[in-house]
């Protein structure tokens, strides 16, 4: 049976803390399910004028941080994948800064994002679902950090709680909404 308890100091490097630290207590399969409810819910939310609003110069739009937050999971996952099956290979790090330019986020609607997220989510889930207990607490090496399957799954759920956050303060305030 699996524990659902929080990652360890040194299952994750110390930049993740703060994702870590925005996840309630819990099993994290029903808080990836509940916020992917919540998440989706606030992208409906958004109009296609704020979707393509970006609240300071050089800032994402809405669209570029929501493909960010999509791309992030899809790393994670891929990383928790490795480290699941007992990969010892050391993963290399990502620049996420060069993925957004590339996206191609202008060109989408935000349904397409919204269903994209949804398939992502839902990939996480199944793979996370079916882990065996043992694969929670495996480590392995990414970004040359030491980091657990189980530190994965909560850094997904925080790194989307962040961002969900930004969305609400940043995009969907009356004020930013009345400068688009």
């Amino acid at each position: 049976m699996i524990e659902f308890k929080r990652p360890a100091p040194g299952d994750f490097a110390p930049f993740y803390q703060k994702y870590v630290d925005l996840v309630e207590e819990g099993d994290i399969l029903k808080i990836l399910k509940l916020t992917a409810f919540e998440t989706i819910v606030l992208f409906e939310s958004i109009n296609e004028e704020v979707w393509n609003y970006s609240y300071a110069p050089g800032k994402w739009s809405a669209k570029e941080s929501v493909l960010h937050m999509i791309d992030v999971e899809r790393v994670m996952s891929y990383r928790a994948l490795r480290i699941a099956r007992d990969d010892s290979t050391e993963l290399p790090g990502f620049d996420h800064d060069q993925y957004v330019p590339v996206s191609g986020a202008g060109m989408r609607s935000g349904a397409s994002i919204i269903e994209e997220y949804q398939a992502v989510r839902n990939a996480t889930i199944q793979l996370l679902k079916y882990l065996p207990a043992e694969a929670w607490d495996r480590k392995g090496l990414a970004s040359k950090n030491p980091v657990s399957v189980r530190a994965l799954a909560y850094i997904i759920a925080g790194h989307e709680l962040h961002h969900c956050k930004i969305l609400k303060n940043k995009y969907l305030t009356n004020e930013s909404i009345n400068q688009s």
